[in-house]
């Protein structure tokens, strides 16, 4: 049997599957006159017996065939009826013989039979497959079946484009890994203190009592308030006078000055002084920052230094509770009449720089020479350079530590007071690996440097960054971190000290030396004290400021790339 092709006759016809089709039709009832409405009813009946065993019918959507003109003549009516029992015989002979495949194309031979329009058709529903839009062609859909294309096609287009993307990122990433560089102190340096003048002091415990075992000084450490009522400390105002040497006058000599001139050309210095005693050892001060650094640039602008036999200041950086593991870096140490600067270092073992390269300092390192050997107790002539940090390293003099000396003999001492005082910086600087010193009298301090000093304490946006790119090279470079023979972790919680020992291991140990002189009457340092010098009214400091910079949190994109 078939099923195919839509039937366009009333739903009371039925295409039937066997030939007994025709047969039935011919022997249809004549009409007789004027029994239009009976043979009309015999007809529909016929047709629906036709159609009752039929197991694959459809419906059948045509209009209404039955004459709607009741004014046609009887022979007209019976005319118009032979017309549809023909047209419906002409139907069921296509339906049973046609042997197209095409329903599309039976519907339109059955259009021509019949005589009948397109909008009688019933709507047959199109299911579109991507097989379908490829073999007929995107414009022989319906145009709802295109929109339908086209919104679905962009669709699938963006998802194959995010699909692609996503592809493309995991694969790349299971290549390569990017990695972004961490923040490190890279940055310009900002100043985080800007010790000067009434506040100096407000920066700095002030230790109360007898130096260490280790130093042994002769001279006893005064808390501040005994120290400010004896004289020890106080706070100079002077007069600031322009030129290289940025010396200063007192306030006392400015004649015809009116305040608003004294105040304008009116500078403060720090006087840390020492005192004579009746008992012997010489009253001092020791002051021991309040803050603790692991890095940073450190800047000491002076106009006088303790002098003299007998006495060893310095301004230095330690972790007294966890010495030596933590480390010292000794910035400023005078002892006795030293007039060349000098930067040590002492450690635990395991730091040294006997391979560094070339043409970073101008200075050069303090030697050790005749040392006795530790098992034999005879003097070891070999001169050799101190480059080893160890405080305990058996070619060098114990707690003599790996020390840089300066390329002038001008920088400190007796010199520099002369002269107008100076400036000493010293960078720790971990992330960049090393450690650096300069010493400069006032007139040969770089621009920046004194500009740095200059405006430490105005707002952010007026202070002038140090930059050391812009300085001379320093005379003192120490290589630490990785990729050295120095961990940085050999240096770390440190504070600045400032402090004035009186003879002592140093002082004392090289009184016989330093002090040809006062040996030959003095045998011991310690005489030489209690014999009460006027050479010792020299031992004081007299500071401008004391600054500290670190640099700002940055990331280090140069190093960044994919691994």
């Amino acid at each position: 049997s078939s099923s195919r092709g839509a039937s366009l006759l009333p739903a009371v016809y039925r295409k039937r599957s066997t030939n007994n089709h025709h047969h039935c039709i011919n022997k249809m009832p004549e009409a007789a006159d004027g029994n239009w409405d009976t043979l009309n009813s015999e007809v529909s009946k016929l047709l629906y017996d036709l159609s009752v065993d039929n197991e694959e019918t459809r419906d059948l959507s045509a209009p209404n065939i039955s004459p709607k003109n009741e004014k046609l003549s009887l022979e007209e009516k019976a005319q118009l009826y032979d017309e549809q029992v023909a047209a419906a015989d002409a139907v069921s002979s296509l339906l049973l013989d046609s042997t197209s495949q095409d329903p599309d194309e039976e519907e339109k031979a059955l259009i021509a039979t019949l005589g009948l329009e397109k909008e009688f058709l019933s709507p047959r529903p199109k299911q579109v497959s991507i097989f379908d839009f490829l073999i007929r062609g995107f414009s022989n859909f319906p145009k709802d079946d295109q929109e339908n294309i086209r919104r679905i096609s962009w669709i699938i287009v963006l998802s194959v484009i995010v699909l692609i993307a996503a592809v493309a990122v995991i694969g790349y990433g299971e290549m390569t890994e990017v990695t972004m560089p961490p923040m490190q102190p890279i940055g310009a340096y900002k100043v985080v203190e800007a010790q000067e003048g009434d506040s100096f002091f407000n920066y700095y415990n002030v230790y109360n009592g007898p130096d260490s075992k280790g130093s042994n000084g002769f001279n006893y450490y005064r808390n501040l308030q005994f120290a400010r009522e004896t004289g020890l400390v106080k706070i100079l105002k002077e007069k600031s006078l322009t030129g290289p040497s940025r010396r200063t006058e007192n306030l006392s000599e400015c004649e015809n000055c009116t305040d608003a001139e004294d105040e304008s050309n009116e500078e403060k210095f720090v006087y840390i002084g020492s005192r004579q005693t009746e008992e012997g050892p010489l009253d001092s001060v020791r002051l021991e920052g309040k803050r603790r650094f692991n890095r940073g640039l450190f800047i000491l602008d002076l106009r006088h230094m303790p002098t003299g036999c007998g006495t060893w200041p310095a301004f230095w950086l330690t972790d007294e509770n966890n010495w030596p593991l933590n480390g010292e870096i000794d910035i400023l140490e005078g002892v006795n009449y030293q007039t060349t600067a000098k930067t040590a270092l002492h450690t635990t073992q395991g730091c040294s720089h006997f391979n560094l390269p070339q043409g970073v300092a101008t200075g050069g390192w303090d030697t050790a020479i005749g040392v006795p050997d530790s098992k034999t107790g005879i003097p070891d002539m070999t001169m050799r350079y101190a480059k080893n940090c160890f405080c305990y390293d058996k070619h060098q003099w114990v707690n003599q530590g790996c020390v840089a000396v300066d390329d002038k003999n001008e920088h400190m001492g007796i010199p520099l007071n002369q002269k107008g005082g100076g400036i000493f910086v010293l960078e720790w600087d971990p992330v960049n690996r090393h450690i650096r010193s300069w010493a400069f009298l006032q007139s040969e301090a770089p621009q920046n440097l004194q500009d740095a000093i200059r405006t430490a304490k105005n707002t952010s946006k007026e202070q002038v960054e140090p930059d050391p790119r812009l300085w001379p090279l320093p005379y003192a470079y120490f290589a630490i971190g990785e990729g050295t023979d120095c961990p940085a972790s050999h240096f770390q919680n440190m504070h600045i000290v400032i402090n004035l020992a009186i003879c002592g291991s140093v002082a004392g140990g090289r009184y016989f030396m330093d002090c040809p002189n006062q040996f030959k009457q003095y045998k011991t340092c310690e005489e030489w004290v209690k014999s009460k010098p006027k050479e010792l009214n020299e031992a004081y400091w007299k500071i401008k400021g004391v600054y500290v910079y670190q640099r700002e949190w940055a990331r280090n994109w140069s190093e960044s790339g994919t691994a």
